[in-house]
């Protein structure tokens, strides 16, 4: 299975559509800013599975900052980051990641791509696929007991 995983779109709908057809995903995920390109990317391909959760910039939005999806036997939680102040450090958000048995953290926030990996918890932020000068996003590969997460520039 493989997961694309955007954030920080602000207004960058072209560019998610690029990752879409580049990288033939399973599912997607969004990690906020702006609520309204998910929506537009879903539009563009409705039968594709995504999840969302609002960032800062998507004012007035109700739904869950956070939320925990299940794939088979791996838990990932996602959050755009702003409520666990991550352009301060990731300490709480990797707290809440542990908290919720996540095998997978992924945020955003910050724009800058990350991935680490400490034997048990992968932490991914894909960057900004909204960015102009170097978009990025981010990949999620499920195939049984293997899994890996990736960061790449489009």
């Amino acid at each position: 299975m493989r997961i694309l995983v955007l954030s920080d779109s602000h207004g960058g709908v072209d560019a998610m559509a690029r990752c879409v057809e580049m990288t033939e995903p399973n599912h997607i995920l969004h990690l906020g800013d702006c609520w309204a390109d998910a929506q537009a990317l879903r539009r563009l391909f409705p039968s594709l599975p995504m999840e969302q959760v609002p960032g800062n910039c998507d004012w007035g939005n109700t739904e869950p900052a956070e939320r925990l999806l299940e794939y088979g036997t791996r838990r990932i939680l996602m959050m755009h980051g702003h409520t666990r102040h991550v352009k301060h450090g990731t300490m709480s958000a990797i707290c809440a990641a542990r908290e919720y048995g996540a095998d997978i953290l992924l945020f955003g926030h910050t724009h800058q791509p990350l991935v680490d990996f400490d034997g048990s918890l992968y932490v991914m932020n894909p960057g900004a696929v909204g960015a102009y000068t170097a978009p990025t996003y981010g990949n999620i590969t499920l195939n049984g007991p293997q899994w890996d997460c990736a960061v790449y520039r489009l």
